[in-house]
């Protein structure tokens, strides 16, 4: 640094006075500049971070205790504190289902009754179905939790058909509840009962017919909560004034649903640690296992890529008959942003500038459909839990035959519209259908393993199939876009 100094009578001229500042400092601050980024990072990070370190110590931990030989009652004490995270995660579910759908459909907006809204919705639900079905169709082929395994036979044949159909009718009876409060912690299930029936012709024949009979099973009946939870939604969306309190209520309730969701979640690799320990203590072949987590990691990607490099672009083309390429361009930013925060409704903001900006879609259709589209278009979330969910009755040996594949198809459907577009609610709406399919949710300890990367993945494939849903319904929309600028 240089300063000038006023000459004077009494003192002799000085042009310039060089300060030279110390070396040392410069480092410091450069110092202080580097930690402040990494401190930056780290808080950004920090929980992906603790999910990935309590993975490899519950890893490593089981491991070392598996010479010990523990006893059955010794690992159900080693995997307490993921019990605990296992029932607080479940005791989440149901009020998170709730306050979340009556939100969501309490908030749309009145063009949601117009041709503009009926192709959205037509979209998502769409695009929803497509995804689950991939993911179903790709976990049946490859079978990742069998393929280190000889799959076993199911049992086929007319027994299976008529379960089969009776799987179906339970499906649309859960549909309709006949009891709210039971449908929080009951569902329908069809039961058999043995009859004997003797006809004498030429010989006497003895044949036992299965008689269905009404039944009920443990376990929450999300299906009935959710199509409860949107017809009153949708119902106050429609009262205006009268229904603003209850409006106000139930956003509150959603909002105080998901700061407790924020704050539970940190104690989930805790929880983790020990699931996992307890999962590498019990499993008899440690390589077979890593092999079926690596086939089933492949599955998702691969069905992640089918959908968003084929289905979706398939879509779009058919629709619009563009170029997809050079309209996915325009929004690699946002893709970008949601691959990097895990969050498609942190990436809200990325999304809108893209599309608003890069594309100039009308905000007519970009406000209405991507802020909806950010909490219930959920095609990645759809296709991984499928995945997961067959992926997990395959390493129990449980076959689904083709009624129970259509529930978990419709379940996988209905939990992924309603999470949240947060990472932390995807760990809730993966409880949800295991528990629906009678599959063990401690076994999602297994999926954690690597679900800090099949997390970014699933939610770059959301942010596109919103983006690719603007083009393809403003392009379907024209009309009355059109008509609603002249007006």
């Amino acid at each position: 640094m240089k300063y000038m100094l006023s000459s004077s009578e009494d003192m002799p001229e000085i042009d310039f006075i060089e300060v030279v500042e110390p070396v040392g400092k410069k480092h410091d601050a450069a110092a202080v500049q580097s930690g402040s980024n990494i401190w930056t990072f780290l808080k950004r990070n920090a929980f992906v971070i603790l999910t990935m370190a309590a993975v490899a110590i519950g890893v490593g931990l089981g491991f070392g205790l598996r010479h010990i030989n523990m006893s059955v009652r010794e690992i159900k004490y080693l995997t307490f504190p993921g019990e605990l995270l296992m029932r607080i995660l479940q005791m989440l579910v149901l009020p998170l289902i709730i306050s979340s759908l009556i939100t969501g459909m309490a908030n749309v907006d009145r063009k949601a009754y117009g041709r503009i809204g009926l192709r959205a919705f037509s979209y998502y639900m769409l695009t929803t179905i497509m995804a689950a079905f991939t993911g179903i169709t790709l976990a049946i082929l490859i079978q990742p939790g069998k393929s280190s395994r000889h799959s076993s036979e199911s049992s086929g044949g007319e027994a299976e058909a008529v379960q089969s159909v009776d799987a179906f009718l339970d499906l649309i009876r859960n549909m309709f509840p006949s009891n709210l409060v039971e449908a929080c912690f009951r569902k329908y299930k069809t039961a058999y009962s043995s009859s004997n029936s003797s006809e004498k012709h030429l010989n006497e024949v003895n044949t036992t017919e299965n008689t269905p009979i009404p039944g009920t099973s443990d376990g929450i009946n999300v299906l009935g909560l959710l199509v409860f939870s949107m017809a009153f939604g949708l119902i106050l969306s429609s009262m205006e004034t009268q229904g603003k309190p209850l409006r106000d209520f139930f956003d509150c309730l959603n909002q105080a649903i998901m700061l407790l969701v924020n704050t539970v979640i940190w104690y989930s690799p805790v929880g983790i640690l020990f699931l996992l320990a307890g999962q590498v203590v019990k499993m008899t072949d440690g390589a077979a296992i890593g092999h079926d987590i690596a086939m089933y990691t492949l599955t998702v990607m691969i069905g992640l890529m089918i959908h968003s490099l084929f289905t979706l672009p398939l879509i779009y083309v058919t629709v619009t008959r563009k170029n997809p390429l050079r309209f996915m361009g325009g929004f690699l930013q946002a893709l970008a942003t949601a691959f990097g925060t895990s969050s498609s409704s942190a990436t809200l903001p990325v999304t809108l500038h893209c599309m608003e900006e890069n594309h100039n879609m009308d905000k007519q259709v970009t406000r209405f459909m991507l802020p909806l589209g950010a909490t219930m278009n959920m095609d990645g979330a759809a296709l991984y839990e499928a995945v997961a969910a067959l992926f997990i009755a395959q390493v129990n040996n449980m076959d689904f035959n083709l009624g129970q594949i259509i529930i978990l198809s419709l379940i996988v459907t209905a939990a992924s519209t309603g999470a949240a577009g947060i990472p932390q609610a995807g760990m809730v709406s993966m409880v949800i259908v295991l528990a629906s399919a009678g599959l063990p949710t401690e076994d999602i300890s297994l999926l954690m393993i690597v679900d800090w990367i099949l997390d970014r993945l699933r939610t770059a494939t959301n942010v596109l199939g919103d983006c690719i849903g603007v083009g393809v319904v403003q392009h379907l929309s024209s009309n009355e876009l059109q008509q609603s600028s002249r007006t």
